[in-house]
């Protein structure tokens, strides 16, 4: 059975729960969370935070242990945050208009509270509503992202609203028309590798009439399309010299060849897949509920989903990379039904953050060397 809670804060000012062990359940204006037995032993095994956004309803969270060993959530709201990168101590939000920085000051008051980290905004480059997807660090510290308006790989500018680091070879010119939806960023020693896009499409939303199998996934060095036939291919990410991707319109977590674009299934997770995420021998993956529009209408994952004789979920998945067993998860119902990006952050238990509803952003200040 799981166990329910009273919390103290709503959602978008800071949630906070603290519980006993086994399954549980954290509720609020609407919002369910709920966590497989044992999730918070295994948090505590590998020493991590999770940290996921939801453009949905505007929100980043941070998943971990209170001091007593409990689960603990933790909440900003951030308009339409997408795509994360933690790296250096640093964390990297992509939102409606901005590339935010957060960087960890561990401020007193935090640690005084039971935290072990606090994340605060220091930098932003505000980039004007690009629609700024998937998002890693490059080798000089700056953010390089999946700029999806313009069909381009993009990094951050002092004068400008953004500076194109790669474009697909099929898109002739840099345009606002979303003509490929290019949603996903690898990078290798800092530098973009690989990127997926939901078909090589050079019009605009021409990407909208091959959602069920035009994916794409392209090598950013050679500038070749390695792999096709996905359905709406999404997060790439490099692991331990293996890349993995996720088929987010058919609901499987895989690893591709970028040899010969085989892609290996390892897990079936029941939703429309978003945000990925290793820790040792683990992956992280983000399951959404598919919205009931056009978009999400008509793709492999319906038909998933009736094979395996299940509902679409909104949550966190666990997966076993050996096995391919799901080891834990989080499941989210009511104020969330859609995740984007997840990103593990290591050596802290019960992350906080300095958001911009509050006037806690005005008290907290740090003083440099």
């Amino acid at each position: 059975m799981a166990r329910r809670a009273d919390v103290d804060n709503s959602v978008g000012q800071g949630l906070a729960y603290t519980g006993a062990g086994g399954e549980h359940t954290v509720q609020a204006k609407k919002f369910e969370l709920t966590t497989s037995r044992q999730f918070e032993s295994w948090l505590a095994e590998h020493r991590i935070n999770i940290a996921f956004t939801t453009y949905q309803v505007g929100r980043l969270f941070f998943v971990g242990l209170s001091p007593k060993g409990n689960l603990s959530v933790f909440n900003r709201t951030l308009e339409r945050c997408m795509g994360l990168a933690y790296a250096d101590g640093a964390l990297w939000v992509a939102s409606l208009c901005q590339i935010l920085k957060f960087v960890d000051v561990a401020a007193e008051r935090a640690l005084e509270a039971g935290y072990d980290s606090l994340f605060v905004p220091q930098v932003s480059y505000y980039t004007g509503d690009i629609d700024a997807h998937d998002l890693a660090v490059g080798p000089d510290g700056r953010p390089i992202f999946a700029n999806t308006l313009f069909s381009c790989l993009s990094t951050v500018s002092e004068d400008h609203s953004f500076r194109a680091v790669w474009t697909p070879p099929f898109i002739d010119r840099l345009a606002a028309e979303d003509r490929c939806h290019l949603n996903g960023v690898a990078c290798e020693d800092g530098n973009p590798r690989y990127a997926t896009a939901v078909a090589a499409t050079n019009v605009a939303d021409g990407w909208r009439d091959h959602r069920g199998d035009g994916g794409i996934v392209l090598d950013c060095q050679s500038s070749e399309i390695i792999a096709r036939g996905g359905s709406m291919p999404h997060s790439p990410r490099l692991h331990n010299g293996k890349l993995y991707v996720l088929d987010s319109g058919s609901g499987y977590f895989g690893q591709l060849e970028p040899d010969d674009g085989h892609f290996e299934a390892i897990a079936f997770c029941p939703g429309f897949l978003r945000g990925l995420d290793f820790i040792g021998n683990f992956a992280v993956v983000g399951l959404s509920k598919p919205r009931g529009n056009k978009t999400f209408s008509g793709l492999p994952l319906d038909e998933n989903l009736t094979k395996h004789a299940v509902d679409a979920r909104c949550g966190l998945y666990v997966v076993d990379l050996t096995s391919g067993d799901i080891v834990h998860w989080i499941v989210l119902e009511g104020l969330v039904g859609e995740l984007f990006d997840v990103a593990i952050l290591p050596d802290r238990t019960n992350t906080a953050a300095i958001g911009f509803k509050s006037d806690e952003i005005r008290r907290v200040i740090s003083i440099g060397d």
